[in-house]
């Protein structure tokens, strides 16, 4: 017994069959063909970059400091625990740079957003406080993935992270 289901080869269902499948392609070549040329990322060159900026400014002022660069997804790009602290510093700048990456907003942000509304502090990948930032890249256009850092005291760490971005010529914000 032959338990084919036949296939009409022309007519509306084969039509309507391809156009479908067009439908289905349509984002993918749109998106391919409005860029032009590839959407920026966060690269282990540029992560470097972050890492540098921040270990410099941290040495500068004699302080110590663990820094964790993760991509978009929250995956580890670049780090660096300065000499002087522990792995429990080093894992907290890591939930700052994932935080940072899964909300697109800062920690100083996320503290402010917990005074308002309430049980956001409690939310998945929250971290209230400072030292986690975005990256975007060097036009403000897109964000490319986060740095968190911590060691020091909040304010301290908010400001290692920013240094390290800048020197890496990318963007903390999204450009208006």
């Amino acid at each position: 017994m032959d338990c084919r289901v036949p296939r009409i080869e022309s007519g509306v269902f084969a039509t309507l069959e391809t156009q479908m499948r067009s439908l289905m392609l349509l984002p993918a070549l749109l998106s391919t063909a409005a860029a032009g040329q590839p959407a920026p990322t966060l690269n282990a060159q540029s992560a470097q970059a972050i890492i540098a900026g921040c270990a410099a400014h941290s040495s500068a002022r004699q302080q110590s400091h663990a820094i964790v660069v993760v991509d978009t997804g929250g995956h580890i790009v670049a780090a660096l625990r300065m000499d002087g602290n522990g792995t429990g510093i080093f894992d907290f700048a890591r939930a700052k740079a994932e935080a940072a990456a899964a909300w697109g907003f800062s920690t100083v942000q996320m503290l402010e957003n917990s005074r308002g509304t309430p049980g956001f502090a409690d939310a998945p990948h929250v971290v209230i406080v400072p030292g986690g930032l975005p990256v975007f890249s060097a036009d403000g256009k897109t964000r490319i993935g986060a740095v968190g850092v911590s060691g020091e005291a909040p304010a301290e760490d908010a400001a290692c992270a920013e240094a390290g971005i800048v020197a890496a010529k990318l963007r903390s914000s999204r450009a208006n």
